[in-house]
């Protein structure tokens, strides 16, 4: 199995940085070699783990982090793929201070962005990733100057966000085609979203609004054809599935999908 490599570890081992990479940061060495190593300030992206007070003491500067969301809003892992299964219009990146509990540390920075109707988590992530780079070199400048602010957290509007899982992948024709699409985008490009064709579960990738209103039941397969597949949903509107992924096959349009694997209209 080919192993992963961080693109940091890459570019520190280019340049002949040292990198380490400790399984607990709760012993006591890893404090001890941060001590040893005396950096001005820590910077944490995307790392995964909470950092233990002892080792967020090292560091005269403090230690930063760049979250994914506007906190308080969205603490926790996943936050733009949930910031796009709510439905929400805007979402954006926060440089904040590490602190002892999940990412309640006080703000530094803010920047928002609205989010595209059919704009997918993994757009968005490399959109956000761009401009939250961009705000942590802001951010470490004005830190340095001594001109960076520290803006306490409203723990009243704080909200949390699980991980996600496969569990969640399944469709729900009972919701509108918004909060569809919504779930949808939100899930591409993990775990992705799923329906049930021809008794197996589908990969889907792509949909567009419809202006069908219809009195049958939502799951219904209205039309299957050129355009795609229109399914009833909660609302008695309709959504087009236009692209799809078979089990062990490629990503698709739902048309040339049908070309090979008919489906029964209801």
């Amino acid at each position: 199995m080919k192993s992963s490599v961080s693109p940091v570890k890459a570019v520190a081992e280019a340049h002949g940085l040292p990198v380490y990479q400790p399984e607990n940061l709760r012993d006591g060495s890893v404090p001890a070699l941060m001590r040893r190593l005396a950096p001005d300030i820590l910077v944490v992206v995307a790392y995964g783990r909470i950092l233990p007070d002892a080792l967020l003491a090292v560091p005269p500067m403090g230690a930063i982090n760049v979250h994914g969301s506007m906190l308080p809003k969205y603490r926790g892992a996943a936050p733009i793929q949930w910031a796009v299964l709510n439905g929400d219009s805007v979402t954006g990146v926060t440089t904040m201070y590490l602190a002892h509990d999940m990412d309640a540390g006080d703000i530094i920075y803010t920047n928002e962005t609205p989010i595209g109707e059919f704009e997918t988590s993994g757009a968005l992530f490399e959109r956000l990733s761009d401009m939250g780079a961009r705000l942590l070199i802001r951010t470490l400048r004005d830190i340095e100057a001594g001109t960076a602010p520290r803006i306490k957290q409203d723990e009243t509007q704080a909200t949390y966000v699980r991980q996600l899982g496969k569990s969640i992948s399944p469709i729900d024709w009972n919701r509108t085609p918004r909060e569809i699409v919504k779930h949808i985008c939100g899930l591409d490009p993990w775990p992705v979203a799923t329906m049930t064709l021809g008794g197996a579960a589908v990969r889907v990738f792509g949909a567009e609004y419809t202006d069908t209103i219809t009195d049958r039941p939502p799951g219904t397969i209205m039309s299957a054809g050129k355009r795609g597949i229109e399914v009833v949903c909660g609302s008695g509107a309709t959504l087009l599935i236009t692209e799809l992924q078979p089990p062990g096959k490629k990503r698709m349009k739902a048309s040339d999908y049908l070309l090979g694997h008919p489906v029964e209209v209801d």
